[in-house]
């Protein structure tokens, strides 16, 4: 009889396994650039996301760090006097795509309602956007954009540079998603 037990354990747990579609090599950028001055934009391409295909709930997780910019000295400003990224290593999402139905998705983009709950410099808002998702062979390919205002996470930029930098920054999110076995 234990052996059935374990034996089944171990098909429940292939299964639910098999419900989840994820990535570690997503690709977020990032513009806040203002016209007539120097672009100000970063692109992470090692976000961490999971998607569960039963219940449509997603979650994405990047290390600001990981955050490149073609200027170096751009980049380390961003660490230490925006991020504050030595105190707060990360962001995370984490919401639920609704109406999602995995049998729904083809090769063409299909728009669903992405809400969850943004937490960056360990403050928490919720955000609402559209998700595109298509179905590629055996890969979800996911790819959303919306806008947030740095002061919704306490983001101080300071009045030398506050023109340079726009009051809204555009994200983008462009992650493939495979089974996860």
């Amino acid at each position: 009889m234990k052996k059935i037990f374990i034996l089944i354990m171990f098909f429940c747990s292939i299964l639910v396994s098999a419900q989840k579609y994820y990535t570690k090599t997503g690709v977020t950028e990032f513009k806040a650039s203002v016209e007539a001055f120097e672009s100000v934009e970063a692109k992470n391409k090692s976000t961490t996301a999971i998607l569960n295909t039963n219940t449509g709930e997603f979650a994405a997780l990047l290390f600001i760090k990981s955050f490149h910019f073609d200027i170096a000295l751009m980049q380390e400003h961003f660490n230490e006097n925006y991020m504050d990224s030595d105190q707060f290593s990360k962001a995370t999402f984490k919401g639920e795509i609704a109406a999602f139905n995995l049998d729904e998705l083809t090769k063409s983009d299909k728009n669903f309602t992405l809400k969850g709950i943004l937490t960056v410099r360990g403050i928490s808002k919720e955000v609402e956007t559209i998700v595109r998702l298509k179905r590629i062979g055996s890969k979800i390919v996911l790819d959303s954009e919306f806008n947030v205002s740095p002061q919704d996470f306490n983001i101080e930029i300071p009045s030398i540079v506050r023109k340079k930098i726009a009051e809204s920054i555009h994200l983008t999110l462009s992650y493939e998603l495979v089974e996860k076995i």
